[in-house]
């Protein structure tokens, strides 16, 4: 499994030739045909890592194929997936989305709104032949593999060494342990200084997420429990309760149930708060802050990112530190609607080929993971320090489990994600607020 993951990383940390790869597609818009204007909606904007990326990518294809796309990329939250099913519904769908491939996708998959893989294929038989189809995953509604990823996830924890230090704290390693973690909490916050940067009350996401792990196994974290009263529910309770401890110590900044989750970010890169539970694509913000223009690659201040780092969650339990949450959650989507128009299929098509093509997913993976059959070359000197970090980090990875929230959605999770305050407060009990949660699941 390790080689697997360590291949997996690997994969992923070369720098972009935009070099086209369309199979056997006819892009619809190259030797002098009227250009075709596709809609493309993805989650590659604002703070995402790869938005950059993804903007090159668009530009060297619209350079090969001569046709247009037009972005409605917007960052992944809530209110984007909504907007995504609002879309779908009314008919106002893009030609090809980048989106989950999890429970957030099932609507439209079920309403026949976008094509499987193997639908594809049956007129494009080298439809993104480069991928190992074994490890592309399948819809929860059918099984069928419908999104074509580019770059996998990771969640771990983000380090500030200066903070550390100054703490008489070492560097968290492979072994890691909640206990330890709450030791050096206590050290951190004797020194003056927040120990978790974390807004509870706007993102609790991602503590909510390692806090059940760690009363569960990677075997066991994406069976959502039955009931509250059963193990997985029971495991449930105590993650809640956890957090609420770690609360009650006084490890989150004062104003956790108020911020949001830029502030107590600026608290981790400002140097006031010394632990971060986030994925992959904040290294990219990470990095950001320590360049005196945010989108100059040039103006990066080494000697400030060389004063973070990323390591293991703590562990408990059956989960050690080096099992984390993660995965190929995203894909490419081709819509019925763009399927179903003479003038769009094949650009369609041969976007997403271009987009999944062996040159430009290892721009988008580098320090995460991919589905590509063929690990290009690559040169870890093209990578800044944190990325480095990152691909080391990984490389320890014992496992890698997707993230329970994603098969948890909506209506689910608002009695512990938006109830997170009354949680740790004591207002609400933990028990009471998975079980309404679970209840709601269950009813759907």
């Amino acid at each position: 499994m390790r080689k697997r993951i360590i291949a997996a990383m690997l994969a992923g940390i070369m720098v972009m030739s935009v070099t086209a790869c369309g199979k056997s597609a006819d892009a619809g818009g190259a030797a002098g045909k009227k250009p075709v204007e596709l809609t493309v909606t993805t989650t590659f904007a604002g703070e995402d890592t790869n938005a950059q990326n993804y903007k090159d990518a668009v530009k060297a294809w619209e350079a090969k194929s001569g046709n247009v796309v037009v972005d409605t990329s917007a960052s992944s939250d809530e209110t984007f997936k909504t907007r995504v099913t609002t879309d779908f519904e009314t008919g106002s769908e893009p030609d090809v989305l980048f989106f989950f491939n999890g429970a957030d996708a099932n609507s439209f998959i079920e309403a026949g709104k976008v094509l499987s893989i193997d639908e594809i294929r049956e007129e494009y038989p080298d439809y993104v032949s480069n991928m190992n189809d074994d490890l592309i995953p399948g819809s929860l509604v059918d099984g069928k593999k419908y999104a074509v990823p580019v770059n996998g996830y990771w969640e771990a924890m983000f380090i500030n060494t200066e903070i550390l230090e100054a703490a008489g704290v070492e560097k968290p390693g492979a072994d890691y342990t909640m206990e330890m973690f709450k030791e050096d909490c206590e050290k951190i916050k004797a020194a003056g200084y927040t120990p978790i940067a974390a807004a509870l009350g706007n993102i609790p996401h991602y503590w909510w997420e390692f806090a059940i792990f760690n009363h569960q196994s990677p075997a066991t974290h994406l069976e959502i429990p039955a009931s509250v009263d059963d193990e997985n529910g029971q495991a449930w309770v105590a993650g809640m309760n956890d957090i609420k401890e770690l609360y009650e110590l006084g490890y989150f900044p004062e104003n956790t149930l108020s911020a949001t989750d830029d502030e107590t970010f600026a608290m981790f890169t400002e140097g006031k708060a010394a632990f971060l539970i986030d994925g992959s694509w904040k290294v990219g913000g990470i990095v950001g802050s320590c360049q005196s223009d945010p989108e100059d690659a040039s103006t990066l201040d080494a000697d400030k990112l060389a004063k973070f780092d990323v390591t293991y969650v703590p562990g408990n339990g059956d989960r050690k530190a080096t099992d984390l949450v993660g995965g190929l959650s995203s894909g490419y989507y081709i819509t019925r609607k763009a399927w179903d128009d003479p003038e769009k299929r094949a650009a369609a098509v041969d976007f997403v080929q271009y987009m999944t093509s062996d040159s430009v997913v290892p721009a988008f993976a580098e320090h995460a993971a991919s589905a590509l059959k063929d690990a290009p070359e690559v040169d870890p000197s093209k990578f800044n320090d944190l990325q480095v970090k990152a691909i080391e980090m990984m490389a320890g990875a014992t496992s890698l489990t997707g993230a329970a929230q994603d098969l948890f959605q909506g209506d689910c999770r608002v009695s512990t994600f938006d109830g997170m305050p009354e949680i740790v407060t004591g207002k609400v009990d933990a028990a009471d607020a998975v079980a309404e949660g679970l209840a709601v699941y269950h009813n759907q």
